[in-house]
C-alpha cells in the first residue's frame, strides 16, 4: 500500500478539496500542517517541494505532487473506484468545466499573493473577494442549470445524482463565500448542491473546523 502524506492548512480551500477526494476514495494519509498565516508556505524547504508555495502538496511514497486538480486527477487514475468523474466523455468535460470555474476563474483571485497587490486596506480586499466569489458562483450556477435543462434531470449534487469532482470544488468555495459574507440568495442551485454534499460523512470529515490544526 502506497504511503500518502498531505501538506495542508485547515482553511485552505485547495487543501479542503484534496481532503474530500482522499476521504471519498477511502485513502488513509498522514498530514503536515503548513500555517499560511505565519508564511510557512514561503519557507525555502517548502518552496523546494511546491515552487509557488501553494498548499496542498501530496507525497506518494515520497514523491511530491502539487496543484489540486493534478492531485485529484492522479488519485482518480490510481484509484478509479469510486469515481469522481462520470463515464461519458461529454459529462467529464462538463464536470471539468465546473471545476475550472472555481479553480481557475474564482479561487486564484482571493489568494494572498493577489490580495497583497491591492494594498493594506482590508475592506478593499474583502470587497474584491466578495465580487469575484459572487461572479464565480454565478457562473457555476448557470452551468449547473444549463446541464439540468439539457438533460431534463435535477439531482441533488452539482452534476446530477452522483457526487463528482465538481462538488469537491464547490463546497470549499462556498465555505469561503460564507466566511466573507457573500449573499448566496442568488445561487439556490449552488446552495442545494452544497447542502447535499455536506451531509456526506467523507465531506463532513474534511471540513476545516474539524481539522487538527483548526483555530477558533
Amino acid at each position: 500500500m502506497a504511503q500518502l502524506h498531505l501538506h495542508t492548512y485547515w482553511r485552505s480551500s485547495s487543501a479542503y478539496r484534496v481532503r474530500i477526494a482522499l476521504n471519498y476514495k477511502g485513502l488513509a494519509y498522514d498530514q503536515t500542517f503548513v500555517n499560511l498565516l505565519e508564511n510557512e508556505q514561503r519557507k525555502p524547504e517548502y518552496v523546494a517541494t511546491s515552487p509557488l508555495g501553494h498548499v496542498p502538496t501530496l507525497t506518494i511514497d515520497g514523491t511530491p505532487y502539487v496543484e489540486s486538480v493534478a492531485i485529484i486527477e492522479l488519485l482518480e487514475e490510481l484509484h478509479p473506484t469510486p469515481a469522481l468523474l462520470p463515464k461519458k466523455a461529454e459529462d467529464r468535460a462538463n464536470v471539468r468545466a465546473l471545476v475550472q470555474v472555481i479553480n481557475a476563474g474564482t479561487q486564484p483571485l482571493q489568494n494572498p499573493v493577489v490580495l497583497e497587490q491591492l494594498g493594506p486596506d482590508k475592506d478593499r480586499r474583502v470587497e474584491w473577494m466578495k465580487h469575484f466569489m459572487a461572479r464565480g458562483l454565478g457562473a457555476f450556477e448557470a452551468l449547473v442549470k444549463r446541464h439540468e435543462e439539457a438533460s431534463g434531470a435535477q439531482g441533488p449534487f452539482a452534476y446530477g445524482d452522483t457526487f463528482t469532482m465538481a462538488d469537491a470544488y464547490l463546497v470549499p468555495q462556498v465555505f469561503g463565500a460564507r466566511r466573507f459574507g457573500v449573499d448566496l440568495s442568488a445561487f439556490p442551485r449552488v446552495v442545494r448542491a452544497e447542502k447535499a454534499a455536506l451531509e456526506l460523512p467523507f465531506v463532513a470529515a474534511a471540513r476545516p473546523e474539524v481539522q487538527p490544526d483548526a483555530k477558533p
